[in-house]
């Protein structure tokens, strides 16, 4: 059985402001204070787990440690199947560059280029998921995962998301990530489905 959350404070585990403001609109209205972590010195750890949930534990672990309160994190990434998961867990990290920025139209074209060297015909079946922890102070965890899918395209469309949701179409639906509304996809992502889980589970 699933630990309810029960407690006044939850801290997300996370910098990123666009993130941040995501989870805050899938919550909705609640009966508790959403901390932002930006408020404490912490410094994101390195995610050196090999799986999303590994590193979702990782930044829920530490952000609990510094500030004493239950913590949420998440990892999320893209999957191709035909690249046997790829980028997956580095998904973010395709599209670093050597001055430590981050260029997701680089990464994008990094990926149209590994899906063409494998001679895959369409579609380009991939899916987004994202890896949800919850973690007490005490240590104890739960943890939840959402996932969509859908395949590549390319040429990509859309400026409305950011990362891969241009050349992400999702199963059922005509618009690419990049095309949809924000809140709309907010509703349908993976990230979405993730937070449903959660909070029919803990909250």
């Amino acid at each position: 059985m699933n630990r309810v959350f029960q407690e006044k404070d939850l801290v997300l585990a996370t910098h990123n402001l666009g993130k941040i403001e995501e989870f805050k609109h899938l919550f909705g209205k609640v009966d508790f204070n959403i901390n932002n972590i930006g408020q404490y010195s912490w410094v994101s750890p390195e995610e050196s787990g090999m799986s999303f949930w590994e590193n979702s534990l990782i930044k829920a672990r530490e952000a609990s440690k510094i500030t004493g309160m239950v913590s949420l994190a998440d990892d999320s990434g893209l999957c191709v199947e035909i690249l046997k998961g790829a980028p997956g867990i580095y998904s973010a990290d395709w599209a670093t560059l050597s001055d430590g920025s981050r260029d997701f139209e680089f990464a994008t074209n990094k990926l149209v280029k590994e899906i063409e060297r494998t001679g895959c015909v369409e579609p380009v079946i991939a899916y987004f998921i994202c890896s949800l922890i919850l973690y007490w102070p005490d240590n104890h965890f739960e943890k939840f995962e959402g996932r969509i899918h859908g395949e590549i395209i390319w040429p990509g469309r859309g400026r409305e998301g950011h990362g891969y949701d241009p050349v992400f179409l999702p199963n059922g639906y005509k618009e690419t990530f990049g095309e949809m509304d924000r809140w709309k996809k907010n509703k349908i992502s993976h990230r979405g489905l993730a937070v449903k889980n959660l909070m029919e589970a803990c909250f």
